[in-house]
């Protein structure tokens, strides 16, 4: 305003008074719009001496010639004054619209990354460092231990000082309003005189903990602004805890109802499984102890076959919950060396024997021997299994064919186990590999649903696939891919061996 006036001078608009008055409102409105309703009251107050005293007749003195310019500078003043009010308030306005726009950002990166977030620990700094860094200032989460004590969980890392929260004081505000269940802290209606402001992390019917954070300001309309948005970050903290908590006692509940269906499932599969072969054992065994005399050789034989028989089909059951344990818990050693196939087969062949009666299984084979790095035992365990299954779901006077090729570009060997027998519908095709399970048109043939999971995990352990097809002539095929050299570690298993 003092440059203007002698602005208004050299431009030759001084004797323009209508004007020069219209001028003289634009240092108000800016005073208005910058500094607030203050400075624009006092540029008013300032313009109308200027205007009197440098334009008003007579010049360089405030009094007036002409008594109606009074009334002029009251109406004049009054025009100012009410300019400045609006402007002030539009300015208010204006910064209340920013707040609320930071505020309704904070929420929302509040509601995003709890939304994204599973674990508790992390949710809860997120609620922490979000809470603290919309306000400026230090937060703190109170949440009930294992013994229903309410204790500090975690607090913002933006600050030097974030130990803030953790004095006996502190916590007893906090403890108060967890059993209340009321806002407390400075800015609310309780416990005004505390340093911090506490409200409750409260869904529709149950508190979760306490979220605070340390009032430093004076201002009651500033702390009436903290507190509203305070509550909606505890409202949301309160939906975000709640859910994850939820999604635990989901996933806890899933894993004992899981666990509870494989124990009632391993229970009725080994007690019908061992039921069978052990009634064969005690009944031969029975006969030859109580009619020894009356048996001919030919039935001595036949008895001690049935033993043996049941025995070995009680030794694989075994072998397979073993395997399937080592599996599991990652137990499964390998002793890799350099096996031939055709000797694999031969030895898996020896101990199908007994139990593939009125069947023919015939072996393709490479002109020259096939070699694979792996666990002998473990994978003539697989091609056990694999050709047992078989023998038990084809008819009898079937053939069971077990073809071997060799792809020399990829270093993959593929044995295939094609029988003639039900096949696999193709919704099972993927299921047939998981623990205990058994595919409805298998039910009228005893197993445990463990062989095919074992099978899998032993493959895959030596970095191979397995998978079944339907076989074009009936029945069905398994598909062992296996590679010939040695694959890099897939699985945290340990590759020296067991000690026997």
């Amino acid at each position: 305003m003092t440059l203007l006036t002698p602005l208004l001078h050299v431009i030759g608009m001084s004797n323009d008074l209508v004007n020069v008055s219209l001028i003289y409102l634009f240092p108000i409105l800016v005073s208005a719009v910058f500094w607030g309703l203050g400075p624009a009251i006092y540029a008013a107050s300032l313009s109308v001496l200027m205007f009197d005293f440098f334009f008003v007749p007579p010049n360089l003195s405030f009094t007036v010639a002409d008594l109606r310019y009074i009334f002029s500078f009251g109406v004049y003043l009054a025009v100012a004054v009410l300019t400045a009010t609006l402007s002030s308030r539009l300015r208010q306005q204006l910064e209340m619209v920013r707040q609320r726009e930071a505020t309704t950002n904070s929420l929302y990166a509040l509601s995003r990354q709890m939304t994204a977030v599973t674990d508790l620990d992390t949710l809860l700094n997120h609620i922490a460092n979000q809470v603290s860094h919309t306000l400026g200032t230090e937060a703190a989460v109170y949440l009930p231990d294992a013994h229903g004590e309410l204790t500090i969980t975690t607090s913002a890392e933006d600050h030097v000082t974030a130990s803030w929260g953790e004095e006996e004081s502190e916590i007893a505000i906090a403890k108060w309003v967890y059993r209340t269940g009321e806002t407390a802290g400075r800015g609310s209606s309780s416990l005004r005189e505390s340093s911090g402001l506490y409200v409750p992390l409260r869904t529709e019917n149950q508190i979760h903990g306490v979220l605070a954070v340390r009032m430093e300001t004076g201002d009651v309309q500033e702390q009436r602004e903290q507190l509203q948005l305070l509550e909606a970050c505890g409202g949301l903290a309160a939906s975000a805890i709640a859910r994850v908590k939820l999604a635990e006692e989901a996933r806890l509940a899933q894993l004992t109802a899981e666990s509870e269906r494989i124990r009632t499932a391993l229970l009725d599969s080994v007690s019908h499984e061992l039921r069978t072969p052990l009634t064969a054992i005690i009944g031969s065994a029975t006969g030859l102890i109580e009619n020894d005399a009356i048996f001919t050789p030919e039935d001595r034989k036949e008895l001690t076959g049935n033993i043996r028989d049941g025995a070995m089909r009680m030794n694989r059951l075994v072998t397979n919950l073993l395997g399937m344990v080592k599996l599991e818990s990652g137990m499964l050693q390998l002793r890799r060396k350099w096996c031939d196939v055709g000797d694999m087969i031969s030895v898996v062949l020896v101990q199908v024997r007994e139990f593939s009666k009125h069947r023919t299984i015939r072996v393709d084979l490479p002109e020259q021997p096939s070699f694979i790095c792996g666990d002998e035992i473990l994978l003539e365990q697989v091609l056990v299994n694999v050709v047992s299954n078989a023998i038990k779901y084809s008819p009898d006077y079937s053939e069971i064919v077990i073809t071997v090729t060799v792809d020399e570009n990829n270093a993959k060997l593929t044995i295939v186990v094609a029988d003639a027998g039900i096949g696999i519908p193709d919704i099972d095709r993927e299921r047939i590999f998981e623990k205990f399970y058994r595919s409805e048109s298998s039910r009228h043939v005893t197993g445990t649903g463990l062989g095919l999971a074992i099978c899998k995990g032993i493959v895959e352990v030596h970095g191979g696939t397995i998978g079944t097809e339907p076989n074009p002539g009936g029945g069905t095929r398994v598909s062992i891919c296996l590679p010939m050299e040695v694959p890099d570690a897939l699985f945290p298993y340990m590759e020296q061996g067991e000690v026997e």
